[in-house]
Protein backbone atom coordinates (compact mmCIF):
# COMPACT_ATOMS: atom_id res chain seq x y z
CA UNK A 1 0.00 0.00 0.00
CA UNK A 2 1.41 3.54 -1.06
CA UNK A 3 2.20 5.88 1.39
CA UNK A 4 1.51 9.46 0.94
CA UNK A 5 4.83 11.60 1.05
CA UNK A 6 4.91 14.98 1.88
CA UNK A 7 7.29 15.84 -0.86
CA UNK A 8 4.29 14.71 -3.57
CA UNK A 9 2.25 18.47 -3.81
CA UNK A 10 6.04 20.03 -4.44
CA UNK A 11 7.29 16.66 -7.04
CA UNK A 12 4.12 17.93 -9.06
CA UNK A 13 4.65 21.61 -8.68
CA UNK A 14 8.36 21.03 -9.55
CA UNK A 15 7.00 19.15 -12.84
CA UNK A 16 5.34 22.37 -14.06
CA UNK A 17 7.94 24.74 -13.50
CA UNK A 18 10.96 22.89 -14.95
CA UNK A 19 11.86 21.01 -17.90
CA UNK A 20 13.63 18.40 -15.81
CA UNK A 21 13.33 17.16 -12.49
CA UNK A 22 15.69 15.15 -10.16
CA UNK A 23 14.69 13.15 -7.22
CA UNK A 24 17.83 12.31 -5.20
CA UNK A 25 18.06 10.73 -1.64
CA UNK A 26 19.44 7.55 0.42
CA UNK A 27 18.82 4.14 -1.06
CA UNK A 28 15.39 2.66 -0.48
CA UNK A 29 14.05 5.97 0.88
CA UNK A 30 11.25 5.69 -1.65
CA UNK A 31 12.25 7.62 -4.77
CA UNK A 32 11.03 5.33 -7.41
CA UNK A 33 7.31 3.88 -5.35
CA UNK A 34 6.97 8.43 -4.85
CA UNK A 35 7.51 8.57 -8.80
CA UNK A 36 5.60 5.43 -9.93
CA UNK A 37 2.45 6.38 -8.00
CA UNK A 38 2.14 10.10 -8.43
CA UNK A 39 3.38 10.31 -11.94
CA UNK A 40 2.21 7.10 -13.88
CA UNK A 41 -0.90 8.34 -13.98
CA UNK A 42 0.51 11.70 -15.99
CA UNK A 43 1.50 9.23 -18.77
CA UNK A 44 5.30 9.10 -17.66
CA UNK A 45 7.25 6.07 -19.05
CA UNK A 46 9.44 4.66 -16.73
CA UNK A 47 13.40 3.34 -17.38
CA UNK A 48 15.34 1.66 -14.93
CA UNK A 49 19.45 1.96 -15.45
CA UNK A 50 19.77 -0.68 -12.65
CA UNK A 51 18.62 -3.19 -15.56
CA UNK A 52 22.15 -3.77 -17.38
CA UNK A 53 20.67 -4.40 -20.89
CA UNK A 54 18.77 -0.46 -20.65
CA UNK A 55 21.70 0.61 -19.58
CA UNK A 56 24.14 -0.58 -22.22
CA UNK A 57 21.94 0.53 -24.56
CA UNK A 58 21.71 4.34 -22.91
CA UNK A 59 25.08 4.45 -22.98
CA UNK A 60 25.89 3.26 -26.50
CA UNK A 61 23.06 4.73 -28.23
CA UNK A 62 22.02 7.65 -26.33
CA UNK A 63 19.77 9.67 -28.74
CA UNK A 64 18.33 6.02 -30.40
CA UNK A 65 17.21 5.14 -26.12
CA UNK A 66 15.95 8.56 -26.81
CA UNK A 67 14.38 8.60 -29.83
CA UNK A 68 12.23 5.40 -28.59
CA UNK A 69 10.33 7.60 -26.20
CA UNK A 70 9.51 10.04 -28.75
CA UNK A 71 7.35 12.79 -26.45
CA UNK A 72 6.35 11.06 -23.97
CA UNK A 73 7.51 12.22 -19.93
CA UNK A 74 10.01 9.84 -19.31
CA UNK A 75 11.05 9.03 -15.80
CA UNK A 76 14.82 7.80 -15.89
CA UNK A 77 15.48 6.06 -12.80
CA UNK A 78 19.21 5.75 -11.21
CA UNK A 79 20.34 7.54 -13.75
CA UNK A 80 23.89 8.12 -11.63
CA UNK A 81 24.56 4.76 -13.67
CA UNK A 82 24.66 6.68 -17.28
CA UNK A 83 26.56 9.76 -16.71
CA UNK A 84 26.94 10.30 -20.71
CA UNK A 85 23.44 11.07 -21.28
CA UNK A 86 22.85 14.34 -19.41
CA UNK A 87 24.52 16.12 -22.12
CA UNK A 88 22.02 14.61 -24.84
CA UNK A 89 19.18 15.16 -21.88
CA UNK A 90 20.39 19.00 -22.15
CA UNK A 91 20.40 19.45 -25.87
CA UNK A 92 16.67 18.34 -25.95
CA UNK A 93 15.47 20.31 -23.04
CA UNK A 94 17.08 23.35 -25.30
CA UNK A 95 15.45 22.18 -28.41
CA UNK A 96 12.08 22.61 -26.88
CA UNK A 97 13.01 25.11 -23.40
CA UNK A 98 9.47 26.00 -22.70
CA UNK A 99 8.07 22.06 -21.94
CA UNK A 100 8.22 21.99 -18.52
CA UNK A 101 8.14 18.46 -16.69
CA UNK A 102 9.58 15.98 -20.19
CA UNK A 103 12.34 14.23 -18.10
CA UNK A 104 12.19 13.44 -13.90
CA UNK A 105 15.64 11.70 -13.01
CA UNK A 106 16.64 10.00 -9.62
CA UNK A 107 19.59 9.14 -7.95
CA UNK A 108 20.98 7.99 -4.90
CA UNK A 109 24.80 9.15 -5.06
CA UNK A 110 25.55 12.24 -5.06
CA UNK A 111 29.26 13.02 -5.76
CA UNK A 112 29.63 12.43 -9.18
CA UNK A 113 25.86 12.70 -10.15
CA UNK A 114 25.62 16.53 -8.81
CA UNK A 115 28.50 17.26 -10.96
CA UNK A 116 26.61 15.84 -13.60
CA UNK A 117 24.00 17.97 -13.40
CA UNK A 118 25.82 21.50 -12.34
CA UNK A 119 28.01 21.05 -15.69
CA UNK A 120 24.74 19.91 -17.86
CA UNK A 121 21.56 20.78 -16.37
CA UNK A 122 22.29 24.03 -14.44
CA UNK A 123 18.99 26.19 -14.73
CA UNK A 124 17.24 23.60 -16.38
CA UNK A 125 16.42 21.32 -13.57
CA UNK A 126 14.83 21.23 -9.77
CA UNK A 127 16.29 19.22 -7.15
CA UNK A 128 14.42 17.70 -4.66
CA UNK A 129 16.14 15.49 -1.64
CA UNK A 130 13.59 12.60 -0.86
CA UNK A 131 14.76 11.41 2.67
CA UNK A 132 13.30 7.92 4.89
CA UNK A 133 9.73 8.43 6.44
CA UNK A 134 9.14 11.31 8.97
CA UNK A 135 6.61 11.16 11.68
CA UNK A 136 4.00 13.26 9.88
CA UNK A 137 4.20 10.65 6.60
CA UNK A 138 3.22 7.96 8.81
CA UNK A 139 -0.58 8.12 10.40
CA UNK A 140 -1.75 4.78 11.93
CA UNK A 141 1.89 3.02 11.09
CA UNK A 142 3.43 5.33 13.85
CA UNK A 143 5.11 3.94 16.47
CA UNK A 144 2.88 4.33 20.14
CA UNK A 145 6.43 5.52 21.95
CA UNK A 146 9.01 7.80 21.07
CA UNK A 147 11.47 4.73 22.05
CA UNK A 148 9.80 2.60 19.47
CA UNK A 149 9.68 5.45 16.53
CA UNK A 150 13.40 5.48 17.26
CA UNK A 151 14.00 2.15 17.47
CA UNK A 152 12.34 1.82 14.07
CA UNK A 153 14.02 4.17 12.04
CA UNK A 154 12.04 6.20 9.06
CA UNK A 155 13.35 3.18 6.20
CA UNK A 156 9.83 2.20 4.05
CA UNK A 157 10.89 -1.74 4.35
CA UNK A 158 11.22 -1.76 8.27
CA UNK A 159 8.72 1.00 8.78
CA UNK A 160 5.89 -0.99 6.39
CA UNK A 161 7.60 -5.15 7.63
CA UNK A 162 8.85 -4.26 11.29
CA UNK A 163 9.40 -8.06 11.78
CA UNK A 164 12.72 -7.69 8.82
CA UNK A 165 13.91 -4.71 10.57
CA UNK A 166 17.45 -6.66 11.89
CA UNK A 167 18.06 -8.47 8.57
CA UNK A 168 17.23 -5.72 6.75
CA UNK A 169 19.36 -3.04 8.63
CA UNK A 170 22.25 -5.31 8.13
CA UNK A 171 21.78 -6.28 4.73
CA UNK A 172 21.86 -2.64 3.42
CA UNK A 173 24.64 -1.66 5.48
CA UNK A 174 26.26 -4.77 3.75
CA UNK A 175 25.07 -3.60 0.40
CA UNK A 176 25.82 -0.29 1.06
CA UNK A 177 29.66 -0.70 1.88
CA UNK A 178 29.89 -2.96 -1.09
CA UNK A 179 28.17 -0.86 -3.71
CA UNK A 180 28.02 2.92 -2.99
CA UNK A 181 31.30 2.86 -0.78
CA UNK A 182 33.31 1.50 -3.72
CA UNK A 183 31.50 3.15 -6.40
CA UNK A 184 32.26 6.89 -4.75
CA UNK A 185 35.69 6.88 -3.29
CA UNK A 186 37.20 3.41 -4.27
CA UNK A 187 37.94 2.96 -0.91
CA UNK A 188 40.22 -0.29 -0.43
CA UNK A 189 40.23 -1.51 3.02
CA UNK A 190 36.54 -1.59 3.82
CA UNK A 191 37.14 -2.67 7.63
CA UNK A 192 38.65 0.33 8.62
CA UNK A 193 35.90 2.15 6.39
CA UNK A 194 33.43 -0.42 8.35
CA UNK A 195 35.52 0.79 12.15
CA UNK A 196 35.18 4.61 11.11
CA UNK A 197 31.05 4.22 10.29
CA UNK A 198 30.46 2.65 13.98
CA UNK A 199 33.05 5.26 15.36
CA UNK A 200 30.79 7.64 13.71
CA UNK A 201 28.01 6.30 15.26
CA UNK A 202 29.18 5.73 18.94
CA UNK A 203 29.18 9.81 18.66
CA UNK A 204 25.71 10.71 17.05
CA UNK A 205 24.04 13.54 18.03
CA UNK A 206 27.45 14.60 19.50
CA UNK A 207 29.89 18.05 18.19
CA UNK A 208 32.22 16.56 15.47
CA UNK A 209 36.05 15.13 16.94
CA UNK A 210 37.62 14.79 13.21
CA UNK A 211 41.30 14.45 15.14
CA UNK A 212 39.98 11.73 17.84
CA UNK A 213 37.90 9.82 15.03
CA UNK A 214 41.15 9.80 12.62
CA UNK A 215 43.40 8.56 15.47
CA UNK A 216 41.07 6.00 16.92
CA UNK A 217 40.41 4.45 13.06
CA UNK A 218 44.02 4.40 12.27
CA UNK A 219 44.13 7.06 9.53
CA UNK A 220 44.83 10.93 8.55
CA UNK A 221 42.68 13.30 9.15
CA UNK A 222 42.27 14.27 5.67
CA UNK A 223 41.43 10.99 4.94
CA UNK A 224 38.86 10.98 8.06
CA UNK A 225 37.59 14.03 6.59
CA UNK A 226 36.71 12.64 2.87
CA UNK A 227 35.51 9.33 4.34
CA UNK A 228 32.94 11.76 6.19
CA UNK A 229 32.34 12.86 3.05
CA UNK A 230 31.59 10.07 1.63
CA UNK A 231 28.75 9.39 4.72
CA UNK A 232 27.41 12.50 3.97
CA UNK A 233 26.95 12.69 -0.25
CA UNK A 234 25.28 9.27 0.20
CA UNK A 235 22.53 10.64 3.04
CA UNK A 236 24.61 8.70 5.99
CA UNK A 237 25.16 11.09 8.26
CA UNK A 238 23.92 15.08 8.47
CA UNK A 239 26.19 17.56 10.06
CA UNK A 240 24.34 20.36 11.97
CA UNK A 241 26.64 23.87 12.70
CA UNK A 242 26.75 25.59 15.25
CA UNK A 243 25.01 28.78 15.19
CA UNK A 244 26.87 32.34 15.20
CA UNK A 245 25.81 35.48 13.41
CA UNK A 246 28.97 35.37 11.65
CA UNK A 247 28.50 33.05 8.56
CA UNK A 248 32.22 32.61 8.08
CA UNK A 249 32.56 31.55 11.64
CA UNK A 250 29.78 28.59 11.74
CA UNK A 251 31.97 27.44 8.67
CA UNK A 252 35.08 26.30 10.83
CA UNK A 253 33.10 25.87 14.45
CA UNK A 254 32.82 21.92 14.78
CA UNK A 255 29.19 20.82 13.97
CA UNK A 256 27.02 18.21 15.85
CA UNK A 257 27.09 14.69 13.37
CA UNK A 258 23.78 12.73 13.75
CA UNK A 259 22.46 9.82 11.88
CA UNK A 260 19.66 10.52 9.50
CA UNK A 261 17.91 7.48 9.80
CA UNK A 262 18.01 6.43 13.77
CA UNK A 263 17.79 2.58 13.49
CA UNK A 264 21.01 2.45 11.06
CA UNK A 265 22.72 4.20 14.31
CA UNK A 266 21.12 1.77 16.74
CA UNK A 267 21.97 -0.77 14.72
CA UNK A 268 25.43 -0.33 14.47
CA UNK A 269 25.89 0.92 18.01
CA UNK A 270 23.97 -2.64 18.97
CA UNK A 271 21.22 -1.60 20.73
CA UNK A 272 19.74 -4.62 21.54
CA UNK A 273 16.02 -3.54 22.14
CA UNK A 274 13.72 -0.01 21.94
CA UNK A 275 13.60 0.07 25.83
CA UNK A 276 17.40 -0.61 26.09
CA UNK A 277 17.74 2.48 23.72
CA UNK A 278 15.82 4.41 25.63
CA UNK A 279 17.07 4.02 28.89
CA UNK A 280 20.50 3.50 28.23
CA UNK A 281 23.76 6.10 27.85
CA UNK A 282 22.84 7.25 24.24
CA UNK A 283 19.00 7.34 24.89
CA UNK A 284 19.39 11.21 25.01
CA UNK A 285 21.15 11.84 22.06
CA UNK A 286 19.30 9.27 20.13
CA UNK A 287 15.86 11.49 21.20
CA UNK A 288 17.70 14.88 20.22
CA UNK A 289 18.56 13.31 16.99
CA UNK A 290 15.71 11.67 16.16
CA UNK A 291 14.12 15.14 16.49
CA UNK A 292 16.85 16.86 14.13
CA UNK A 293 16.25 14.34 11.81
CA UNK A 294 12.84 14.83 11.73
CA UNK A 295 12.93 18.47 11.47
CA UNK A 296 15.47 17.72 8.16
CA UNK A 297 12.82 15.94 6.74
CA UNK A 298 10.23 18.04 7.05
CA UNK A 299 12.51 20.97 5.47
CA UNK A 300 13.63 18.64 2.93
CA UNK A 301 10.02 17.49 1.89
CA UNK A 302 9.14 21.24 1.00
CA UNK A 303 12.15 21.95 -0.41
CA UNK A 304 13.16 24.23 2.12
CA UNK A 305 16.40 25.18 2.60
CA UNK A 306 17.67 23.63 5.97
CA UNK A 307 18.63 26.48 8.26
CA UNK A 308 19.53 24.39 11.66
CA UNK A 309 22.21 25.24 13.87
CA UNK A 310 22.78 24.68 17.80
CA UNK A 311 24.01 26.70 20.24
CA UNK A 312 26.46 26.35 23.23
CA UNK A 313 27.71 29.21 25.58
CA UNK A 314 30.71 29.97 27.08
CA UNK A 315 29.53 28.60 30.32
CA UNK A 316 27.97 25.32 29.30
CA UNK A 317 24.50 26.38 28.63
CA UNK A 318 22.84 25.17 24.95
CA UNK A 319 20.30 25.06 22.76
CA UNK A 320 19.95 21.30 20.72
CA UNK A 321 18.62 22.96 17.65
CA UNK A 322 18.26 26.72 16.58
CA UNK A 323 15.70 27.12 13.21
CA UNK A 324 15.90 30.25 11.52
CA UNK A 325 12.99 30.60 9.41
CA UNK A 326 11.63 34.26 7.83
CA UNK A 327 13.66 36.27 9.36
CA UNK A 328 13.00 34.60 13.19
CA UNK A 329 15.10 31.84 15.42
CA UNK A 330 13.23 29.16 16.91
CA UNK A 331 14.75 27.60 20.20
CA UNK A 332 14.29 24.62 20.46
CA UNK A 333 15.63 21.81 23.43
CA UNK A 334 15.19 18.39 23.53
CA UNK A 335 14.85 16.33 26.67
CA UNK A 336 13.66 12.84 27.35
CA UNK A 337 11.69 14.12 30.33
CA UNK A 338 8.06 13.65 30.85
CA UNK A 339 8.48 15.99 34.26
CA UNK A 340 9.61 19.60 32.75
CA UNK A 341 11.24 21.99 35.38
CA UNK A 342 13.11 25.53 34.72
CA UNK A 343 16.15 23.34 34.95
CA UNK A 344 15.63 22.25 31.34
CA UNK A 345 14.84 25.45 29.79
CA UNK A 346 18.12 27.59 30.99
CA UNK A 347 19.87 27.52 28.02
CA UNK A 348 16.59 28.60 25.83
CA UNK A 349 16.20 31.65 28.20
CA UNK A 350 20.10 32.49 28.36
CA UNK A 351 19.23 32.56 24.42
CA UNK A 352 16.58 34.90 23.92
CA UNK A 353 18.52 37.29 26.50
CA UNK A 354 21.24 37.41 23.94
CA UNK A 355 19.44 37.54 20.97
CA UNK A 356 17.10 39.77 22.46
CA UNK A 357 12.99 39.56 22.33
CA UNK A 358 12.32 40.92 18.45
CA UNK A 359 14.73 38.41 17.51
CA UNK A 360 12.56 35.28 18.76
CA UNK A 361 10.23 32.91 16.95
CA UNK A 362 9.39 30.52 19.86
CA UNK A 363 10.68 28.50 22.71
CA UNK A 364 10.18 25.16 22.85
CA UNK A 365 11.02 22.24 25.06
CA UNK A 366 9.80 18.73 22.91
CA UNK A 367 10.13 16.40 25.75
CA UNK A 368 8.01 13.10 26.49
CA UNK A 369 4.78 15.26 27.99
CA UNK A 370 1.41 14.10 27.45
CA UNK A 371 0.26 17.16 26.23
CA UNK A 372 1.29 20.64 25.64
CA UNK A 373 2.37 22.71 28.56
CA UNK A 374 3.50 26.25 29.38
CA UNK A 375 6.40 26.98 31.45
CA UNK A 376 7.68 30.18 33.02
CA UNK A 377 9.46 32.57 30.28
CA UNK A 378 7.05 32.05 27.15
CA UNK A 379 8.94 28.50 26.70
CA UNK A 380 5.85 26.16 25.56
CA UNK A 381 6.94 22.05 26.70
CA UNK A 382 5.29 19.46 23.35
CA UNK A 383 5.42 16.34 23.61
CA UNK A 384 7.49 14.12 20.77
CA UNK A 385 4.70 13.22 18.58
CA UNK A 386 3.20 17.37 18.33
CA UNK A 387 6.35 18.26 16.73
CA UNK A 388 5.34 17.59 13.22
CA UNK A 389 1.87 19.57 13.82
CA UNK A 390 3.75 22.39 15.66
CA UNK A 391 6.29 22.48 12.48
CA UNK A 392 3.52 22.89 9.89
CA UNK A 393 2.05 25.57 11.88
CA UNK A 394 5.31 27.51 12.44
CA UNK A 395 7.72 26.94 9.49
CA UNK A 396 5.23 26.36 6.88
CA UNK A 397 5.78 29.31 4.21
Amino acid sequence: MYVKRAMSPVLLQACRQFPAVLVTGPRQSGKTTLLQEELAPLGYAFVSFDDPVVREFAQTDPNGFLDGYKDMPLVLDEVQYVPSLFSYLKVRIDARRKEFGRFVLTGSQQFQMMKNVSDSLAGRVAVLELLPFALEELGDRAAPTAAEQIWRGGYPPVVLNPDVRELWLRSYLSTYLERDVRQLQNIRNLGQFQSFLTLCAAVHGQELNLARLSRECGISQPGARQWLGVLTASYIVVLVPPYHSNLGKRAIKSPKLYFVDSALAAELTRQPSADALWTGPMGGAFFEGWVVTETLKFQKARAMRPDLSFWRSHDGLEVDLIIESRGRLHAIEIKQTATPSLHHVGGLRRFRNLMGEGAIGSLVLVCNVREPTPLPGQVKAIPWHVWPRWMQENLQE
